[in-house]
């Protein structure tokens, strides 16, 4: 491998006209074909086998609705203490909804007033439109017509917000999250290298990988159901391991050449050795991110295979377009800046160790109880995890989704944004069915936390109908996943036939979503924990190096969770980081975060062990070994952790609440992992480990493969090469 990524680097280094031609001529046909095929993104996020998906299946089948026309909901809401009901606001709505008659798309606008949609203290009311065409098949004129219409009732002084299928949900890329942490990646970077040219080489190394790979999964978007966050998050990821893996090989080239070893030799060892390094770790990333399809959920392994293609990209644009980039930037790779290499003039000390290494080694143990006693605190609030989808309540104060859905909580009650569809089946009795309908629907009144039943509809064969339920509680609250169960467990025994109660719709489905997912967490944790240990004991040939690792990642899990649980659910800080609304944890946080963070902190320990093992094995000085990887290496994931950081973080501004979250937890996943648990308590408890930290049976050391990925066999034979050419020189003089 690294004999082949030293060639690699090489060639490419000699073609670096030719390279980065092949990537821009790549991507304009990736993006061709993508735009050819036009793709879009899906909004489903079910589970096949749920009960409430069985159930939804069984009720298309049983009523047929024969259409699946677009629809929008207007709500109007009075202000202070007027009342719709007056004639002024009266015929302010019924103006609106005329506009609206005027679009020939439209097929039909119910005026609250005769379809009964007026809430008890007349101070909310909402109208359905229903459309001619599917929603997706609705023209973006109709909702401009629909905008321009409610105006009417805007300046009337009436309070009015839509909703509905109509409405795209926008996919931000290149947005002010992207943004922000660019920039500030381009700081961490001008201050590695002490060079604001040099900086943006791993940002425009990042971009190109990043692109390919938007490119593609907007070909496969055009073929299979992505979700449109999808396609945020892989920017997420793809963008900040991009910058990292460049910064990698960077580095170790920058270093090579002041040693005064020549350009493009120095390029293709640099390949060869962090490039292999950048392989394994890419590798690792995208095995874990490939593990979500493990689990059985389209949705989510859909996310984890468009995250895993970023990495991939980051991954292959790293090891061919990136010494391409280092042949065109020459011998200015080691140009520094006068203004940002001041600082460092003066930095002299040990050329062995440096500071922060010598206190770790010096205090191991107050090290790693202080680093302990952090996380556990911060882990404790998620042992209060609840999980759920958010829903319309969750979003920015002036989205108008969010407005309606705070107007129908006021007139109609928190429940009403969360209605259950309740299937009643009495296809296995053999009695009059309309009395068993009555009374499943008394059934159903008498349990907690109903606000309101409807009368039964039976379908046509008489043997299911549709009630419909309104909870007290939100879509949201545990309340109303209790009511779901308790409908789920009534059943009417007729004479020996039972009738069977069956929930489904939005607010069931997102229920049986969340508690999946639940169930999941510990399976996927386990496969993960387990790859972790194999993966690492055969890297550094060791047990305790393993242990150490994956005990870290699983406190760094905990303390991810305990965060997220700390601020998104209970509200703690939300104004200071522009979270709209505390609620529960996202559904797929916290397996799509174990196996991004998995990944991640894999990286962190390969980069900063192998320096340490390298050490070890020549010195066999468990203290020096520390002290050689907290100098050379640390520096590097310090500066690759804060570049993921920064680039995490800026998602945490999104629009998106779904975006937000993901972007709050992988910010201090990252900030945990990289800085608490590899740069403090791996290095304090490997010293107290001793010589022990690199133990590992005979046994198991001749079954094991030897895996070499930070390349230092190459390194040998490089070096044997350049003695044997000096030994042939000098003996050219002599003669």
């Amino acid at each position: 491998m690294s004999t082949l990524l030293y060639r690699l680097g090489k060639w490419s280094a000699l073609h670096k006209k030719t390279v980065l031609v092949g990537w821009i001529a790549l991507i304009a046909i990736i993006f061709i074909s993508a735009f050819l095929l036009k793709p879009s993104f899906s909004g489903d996020m079910s589970i096949p086998g749920t009960p409430s998906e069985e159930a939804n299946a069984l009720l298309q089948k049983e009523f047929p609705s024969g259409s699946d026309a677009g629809s929008l909901r207007i709500v109007f809401g009075a202000e202070g203490n007027e009342k719709l009901t007056s004639e002024s606001s009266q015929q302010a709505i019924s103006d609106v909804l005329d506009k609206i008659m005027e679009d020939d798309q439209v097929a039909s606008a119910a005026n609250p007033f005769e379809a009964q949609t007026v809430s008890v203290d007349g101070a909310v009311a909402y109208a359905d439109i229903t459309y001619k065409e599917a929603a997706a098949d609705v023209p973006e004129s109709s909702l401009e017509h629909a905008e321009k219409s409610i105006k009417i009732a805007k300046n009337e002084g009436l309070q009015v917000a839509m909703k509905g299928e109509i409405i795209p949900s926008e996919v931000e890329i290149g947005g002010i999250s992207e943004v922000i942490g660019i920039v500030m990646a381009f700081i961490v970077l001008s201050i590695t290298f002490a060079s604001f040219v040099i900086a943006g080489l791993p940002i425009l190394n990042a971009i190109l990988g990043l692109v390919a790979s938007i490119g593609v999964t907007l070909i496969g978007a055009s073929m299979f159901d992505i979700t449109s966050f999808s396609l945020s998050l892989s920017v997420m990821i793809g963008l900040a391991v991009g910058i990292d893996y460049a910064l990698f090989i960077f580095s170790k080239h920058r270093q090579q050449v002041r040693d005064g070893i020549e350009i493009n030799e120095s390029i293709a060892r640099a390949n060869g050795t962090a490039g292999g390094a950048v392989i394994f770790a890419g590798l690792t990333v995208i095995v874990a991110l490939c593990g979500l399809t493990v689990i059985g959920i389209p949705f989510l392994a859909a996310m984890g295979i468009t995250a895993a293609l970023s990495v991939l990209f980051a991954v292959l644009v790293s090891i061919t377009a990136g010494p391409a980039v280092l042949a065109l930037v020459g011998k200015r790779i080691d140009k520094k800046n006068r203004l940002l290499s001041k600082s460092s003039k003066n930095q002299k000390g040990q050329t062995d160790s440096n500071a922060w290494g010598r206190f770790v080694t010096k205090q191991p143990l107050i090290v790693a109880i202080i680093s302990i006693v952090i996380l556990v605190i911060i882990s404790i609030p998620a042992t209060d995890l609840r999980l759920g989808l958010p829903d319309d309540g969750m979003k920015a104060e002036d989205d108008p989704a969010r407005q309606a859905y705070d107007l129908l909580a006021d007139g109609f009650g928190e429940g009403f944004n969360g209605p259950l569809a309740v299937l009643v089946d009495a296809s296995g009795t053999s009695s009059d069915q309309t009395v068993q309908f009555q009374k499943a629907t008394e059934e159903i009144g008498k349990l907690d936390n109903v606000s309101q039943v409807t009368p039964a509809m039976p379908n046509e064969n008489g043997k299911y109908a549709i009630v419909n339920v309104i909870p007290e509680t939100g879509p949201n609250d545990s309340g109303t996943a209790d009511l779901v169960h308790d409908i789920r467990k009534l059943s009417l025994n007729d004479g020996g036939e039972n009738i069977e109660f069956r929930v489904t719709g939005l607010t069931a489905i997102n229920i049986d979503i969340a508690e999946k997912l639940n169930d999941a967490i510990p399976t996927f944790g386990v496969i993960i924990v387990g790859f972790a240990f194999i993966l690492l004991m055969i890297v550094f040939r060791s047990l305790l190096v393993p242990l150490t690792a994956v005990a870290g990642f699983l406190l760094t899990m905990t303390a991810t969770l305990g965060f997220s649980v700390f601020i998104l659910q209970d509200g703690y800080l939300n104004s200071l980081l522009g979270i709209p609304q505390e609620g529960p944890i996202l559904a797929f946080l916290p397996i799509l975060v174990i196996g991004i963070l998995f990944g991640l902190a894999m990286d962190y320990q390969v980069f900063l062990v192998s320096r340490m093992h390298e050490e070890y094995t020549i010195t066999k000085d468990p203290v020096r070994s520390i002290l050689a990887g907290l100098k050379y290496s640390g520096p590097v994931v310090t500066a690759a952790g804060l570049i993921m950081i920064f680039v995490f973080a800026g998602f945490i501004f999104a629009g998106d609440t779904m975006i937000k979250s993901m972007g709050l937890a992988l910010t201090f996943g990252v900030l945990f992992d990289a800085f608490i648990v590899r740069l403090a308590l791996i290095p304090a408890i490997m010293k107290l480990m001793g010589h022990a930290t690199w133990y590992l049976p005979k046994w198991l050391d001749k079954i094991i493969p030897n895996v070499d990925i930070e390349g230092h066999k190459l390194s040998k034979k490089l070096s044997e090469q350049n003695e044997n050419v000096s030994a042939q020189g000098n003996k050219l003089k002599t003669n």
